[in-house]
């Protein structure tokens, strides 16, 4: 039962909802279209497009909002005018022609879309409710003024949004399928929200019955009907824009490609005589060019400082420059083919099969052979080729230059000659330092065993001899014959190249045994030896003997440094400490130290500073600290004196 205390209840038919929604998408789809269309459209075509642009474009517009209309559903019948439906329809046709006038002008400024914006806007507007006021039912309509203030505000922008965009894309080289498609659905949600803000603003009290006069009623089929017939007219005029921009394009492409012909024709006809006329004599000049050019090529080829020749692919020649047959003095005939190998090459160099597979190869190549020239003789040259080759990769022909390095070969002979002679001086030198090297490391202990077999011969001469020091000098002849025999040993070792034997020592035993080894040296010499040596020291991986020598070496220069000082202050102080790279020796002496200018040289092989030294025993320590993989060095400290020190490597080097 229906109150008359309450506005009529009403609801919508969703499926009609999205219908009309559909048709405003349509419509402005065919509106973006047909702006296009407008513009482009010249002399009297242009009214036409204009007018039919504008119905279908309104029929559309005023379908959506029909279809809107019959979309909204009430419980009491209802009919329409249709005088005054046909009224909303003429003011839809209106909008769109406006529309359609406005967009497909030269210019649209701000004032432009503005006013149009407004002017269109009051069609739309009055064209839903004029639509609205068509409705004749048994109820009284009443109007929400905040709502259909915000439906003009809508009809206001979407009048102006749908200027902007048309005015946007009415040229045709702008836009793209998918870009007004996409406007289409913004336009169309736009009406669509403008229409159903209308709607909404209304609502329908009970009221007497209506003035039923001139008054239809609208049946579903009637409904189908008239969205049938809005997007007929809409789908027409998509596809006469279509066929007509389609025509257009072809009919231009046609006249472009016609004017065009007719342009290139005429310029045809126009040059044809006077190419015609130079045509024979630039032919002349092109041969006579062609002439000249081939002649300044074999004047170039012929004039080059080098032998230069193509060949075949197999390696038989076709061409030789005049420099080749002047060096040979072979005719072209006798160098063509292989004659340039059978009448040239030296015998030794004459294997075609061998330059048969490098020409086969199809790789770039050089050889050495000696040529034969004019005055008989043969000369070194270097054959330099190159491949040629087609298209499909096969070769063509060889290029190749033939330079001479005859000199260049005389000169590396010369070279090896001369390497051979220093080779044999430097065989000599190494002799020569060899029996240096044997002189002096025997030297010390023969020297040794001399001093003590004297000292043992002045004990036997005594009525009453010391047994017990003739015992202990005999003792030392015998371990320094047996150390002259080591060096010996050693020496031979490093003839052959045999390693020396090595094992683990322990350098303080080694400090040690040096120096009760030259006891009676230090004593004779007046020198006080101070060891200072850290116990536990890591063992090093060693030859003793070599180590000894080292020692020996190092002590006796520290002793001959001091014959000038005062016997007070003979004095050598030997240390052994841990080290980061393994243990570290020390020997330093109170001598008048070593000069900057020998600080240097020192290490050199025969150099002495000593008038009667022969300037190995440096140079044989230091190999031999470097052979166990240590290091020996020299400084001079502030307080003066001289000071050797070495490092050896052991297995726990770093260790604390």
């Amino acid at each position: 039962m229906i109150s008359g205390h309450a506005p009529l209840p009403s609801s919508y038919d969703y499926g009609e909802v999205a219908r009309s929604v559909l048709i405003a998408v349509a419509a402005s789809y065919v509106a973006l279209d047909l702006a296009g269309r407008v513009t482009t459209a010249k002399g009297s075509v242009r009214p036409v497009w204009l007018g039919g642009g504008a119905f279908a474009m309104g029929v559309g517009i005023w379908a959506m909002h029909f279809k809107g209309m019959l979309a909204f559903h009430l419980p009491v019948p209802v009919k329409y005018h249709w005088p005054t439906v046909l009224a909303s329809l003429v003011l839809s046709i209106l909008a769109s022609a406006l529309a359609l006038y406005i967009v497909s002008r030269h210019k649209m400024g701000w004032v432009e879309a503005s006013i149009g914006g407004a002017i269109m806007s009051v069609a739309i507007a009055g064209m839903h409710y004029v639509g609205m006021a068509a409705m004749r039912l048994p109820a009284i309509t009443q109007y929400s003024p905040l709502l259909v203030t915000l439906s003009i505000l809508l009809a206001i922008a979407f009048s102006l949004l749908a200027l902007l965009m048309a005015f946007d894309l009415r040229e045709e080289t702008r836009w793209t399928v998918p870009r007004r498609l996409g406007s289409a659905i913004v336009m169309g949600a736009a009406v669509s929200g403008m229409h159903y803000t209308g709607m909404a603003a209304a609502s329908f009290w009970p009221g007497p019955p209506p003035d039923l006069s001139m008054a239809l009623s609208v049946s579903a089929v009637g409904n189908n009907a008239i969205g049938i017939v809005a997007l007929t007219l809409i789908l027409a005029a998509m596809v006469t824009s279509s066929v007509d921009r389609r025509t257009n394009v072809e009919c231009g492409r046609i006249n472009q490609a016609l004017e065009q012909r007719v342009a290139e024709r005429t310029r045809e006809l126009a040059v044809s005589n006077e190419s015609l006329r130079t045509e024979i004599a630039e032919r002349g000049r092109a041969e006579e060019a062609v002439r000249r050019s081939q002649e300044y090529l074999r004047l170039v080829i012929d004039t080059l400082p080098a032998m230069v020749w193509r060949k075949l692919p197999d390696g038989s020649a076709d061409f030789l420059n005049e420099r080749f047959r002047q060096y040979t003095g072979l005719s072209l005939e006798q160098g063509l083919g292989w004659g340039w190998m059978i009448n040239a090459f030296h015998p030794e160099d004459r294997s075609q099969e061998e330059w048969r597979k490098a020409f086969a190869a199809g790789r770039p190549f050089e050889r050495e052979a000696r040529i034969r020239g004019a005055d008989g003789k043969y000369r070194w040259f270097l054959l330099r080729a190159e491949p040629l080759r087609n298209e499909p990769g096969r070769v063509v022909c060889w290029y190749g230059i033939s330079t001479d390095i005859d000199d260049r070969k005389r000169a590396e002979e010369a070279l090896l000659e001369a390497q051979d002679k220093l080779a044999r001086t430097g065989r000599t030198q190494a002799l020569a330092q060899l029996a240096a090297t044997i002189a002096h490391e025997v030297n010390q202990p023969l020297t040794a065993i001399v001093t003590n077999a004297n000292f043992s011969l002045r004990q036997l001469a005594n009525p009453v001899p010391n047994h017990e020091e003739l015992r202990e000098a005999l003792t030392e002849v015998a371990k320094d014959a047996n150390r002259a025999s080591a060096v010996i040993s050693h020496i031979r070792g490093l003839l052959v190249k045999e390693p020396a034997p090595r094992r683990e020592v322990d350098i303080n035993d080694i400090v040690q045994q040096v120096v009760a080894l030259l006891r009676n040296e230090l004593t004779r010499n007046r020198v006080l030896v101070s060891p200072d040596l850290t116990p536990e020291l890591l063992l090093v991986q060693a030859d003793p003997i070599q180590l000894q020598q080292v020692l020996i070496n190092l002590l006796m220069n520290a002793v001959e440094a001091m014959q000038e000082n005062p016997e007070q202050r003979r004095k050598i102080l030997i240390k052994t400490a841990k080290h980061a790279d393994g243990v570290w020796v020390q020997i330093q002496d109170s001598g008048p130290g070593i000069a900057p200018s020998t600080r240097a040289r020192i290490f050199e092989p025969f150099f002495s500073t000593k008038s009667e030294g022969i300037g190995m025993g440096l140079s044989i320590s230091h190999s031999i600290i470097e052979s166990h993989g240590g290091q020996l060095q020299a400084s001079m400290p502030e307080r003066g004196g001289a000071t050797f020190e070495f490092t050896l490597p052991t297995d726990g080097a770093g260790e604390s």
